[in-house]
């Protein structure tokens, strides 16, 4: 090794970066609540995320991604492929195909359920990007539409007023639920991915944060209160855990 190779300072790592390891993407997160270095699959993003508690250990991170790169590729590998929102597409919508149309003027996209001849179609206006937007437009407002009904009925079940709802595509979790306080209502959010999956996969995902209502954790009590709300709670869970990447292919 020269001297001027160990007097060229190493470029320094922050939280944020994207890197690659051989060609496989990674991308560096400082967490302080982390107890240590770990990896987890982005399937929305399609990258690998290595986690350090500090920015300091970031380099550990990036060693430690090294030493897994089979594990990394096998995630990688493991994805669906994107699916791009364009005009002839076929996707699945509540579970059950559905094709997307390019609208002939401009008009707020629209979701038009399946008849005896045709699959559900959903039309939005544009080209390209646009159309694109326009159709995750559509699917959230679908969304909103479902989520929003289904919550009323377990939040009515549990004696409680309907949270303050919202429509998010987040990465990492499926609803998300924070417990009225102080005169502020209760607020649910859910991701708009969720009108993809059959109804009872979306049923369960509003039952469950509904659960949340009244307990904030993940003990007994919770899923007790869960599985009553929504008794086919394993069949739900089991498809969300063996499904759940390709709702994040899509769009």
């Amino acid at each position: 090794m020269s001297l001027r190779t160990l007097l060229t300072p190493r470029p320094r790592l922050d939280h944020g970066d994207r890197i690659e390891i051989d060609g496989l993407p990674l991308r560096l997160r400082v967490h302080a609540g982390a107890r240590r270095i770990s990896l987890r699959l982005d399937s929305r993003e399609r990258v690998v995320v290595a986690t350090a508690p500090d920015r300091a250990r970031l380099a550990d991170a990036v060693t430690f991604a090294r030493q897994r790169q089979a594990w990394i590729a096998a995630q990688l590998a493991r994805l669906p492929e994107p699916i791009r929102f364009a005009p002839g597409q076929m996707i699945a919508v509540e579970g059950r195909p559905c094709r997307l149309e390019r609208a002939a003027m401009r008009i707020r996209p629209t979701f038009k359920p399946a008849t005896v001849d045709e699959p559900a179609r959903l039309l939005a206006y544009g080209e390209g990007d646009v159309f694109a937007r326009g159709v995750v437009r559509g699917l959230k407002a679908l969304a909103q539409d479902r989520l929003v009904a289904r919550t009323a009925v377990h939040a009515a079940a549990l004696g409680q007023p309907l949270p303050q709802i919202s429509i998010t595509d987040a990465k990492a979790r499926w609803g998300s639920c924070k417990q009225a306080h102080r005169g502020e209502p209760a607020q649910i959010r859910y991701s708009w991915r969720l009108v993809l999956a059959p109804p009872a996969v979306l049923d369960y995902v509003a039952a469950h944060e509904c659960a949340h209502l009244i307990e904030a954790n993940h003990g007994p009590g919770f899923w007790e209160i869960n599985a009553r709300l929504h008794p086919a709670l394993k069949t739900s869970r089991a498809w969300l855990k063996t499904h759940g990447t390709s709702l994040h292919a899509a769009g």
